[in-house]
């Protein structure tokens, strides 16, 4: 967990924060844990600061206005996971696809949460849709690349878009229900299933 931002006391003259980047990424990682919690409308400087153990002023001189703060945790939160779940970075191998998922899950549930709260939220504010959209666009293109390396031919948006579609429900089921058991067979499953395809294509 991340360790909270302490405000510093000062005599005299205010000074200029000088570990911004800490204390900015600690504040991110306070706002998916609320929003996890208690969904998107729950999300308020006051919220955040509690969390993180700062005062509400810190939070405001980071963000300046709450949708900044929604924005910046969106993309913390997808970097974050694509970084754990070594999605688009793998060998080319089958056997290397997706391969961090199951500790993704396990070792940051708030981030998951956090995206289908998101998610789900967009659905009543169209304003999110942008964010979201771009956003998970690196998730697809994080997808595709991975494919690219175990298809020998290109790879179609539709069939991105559907191992994705299925690593997602994987993150789902895990995060609601547990079984990281069963995530791991799925995952063999769907392996398999590529395997045989490149086979299949190779063969053409």
């Amino acid at each position: 967990m991340t360790e909270p931002v302490k405000p510093t006391v000062e005599r005299g003259p205010r000074k200029r924060v000088t570990n911004y980047g800490t204390g900015r990424t600690a504040l991110l990682d306070a706002a998916v844990r609320v929003v996890a919690r208690g969904g998107l409308r729950k999300l308020t400087y006051r919220a955040v600061a509690q969390e993180a153990g700062v005062t509400h002023g810190l939070v405001v001189h980071h963000f300046g206005s709450r949708d900044a703060l929604i924005e910046e945790a969106v993309a913390h939160a997808v970097h974050s996971s694509l970084s754990a779940s070594t999605l688009g970075v793998g060998t080319g191998g089958v056997a290397g696809f997706a391969t961090g998922l199951v500790d993704m899950v396990e070792s940051g549930p708030e981030l998951q949460a956090f995206q289908y709260e998101l998610l789900l939220e967009a659905r009543r504010r169209p304003e999110l849709l942008p964010h979201l959209r771009s956003l998970y666009e690196e998730y697809f293109e994080a997808s595709r690349s991975e494919l690219d390396r175990i298809l020998p031919g290109p790879v179609s948006r539709g069939m991105s878009r559907l191992a994705f579609a299925a690593l997602e429900g994987l993150v789902l089921h895990q995060l609601v229900f547990g079984e990281s058991e069963a995530t791991e067979e799925a995952l063999a499953e769907l392996r398999g299933l590529l395997a045989g395809l490149a086979e299949e294509q190779d063969g053409r």
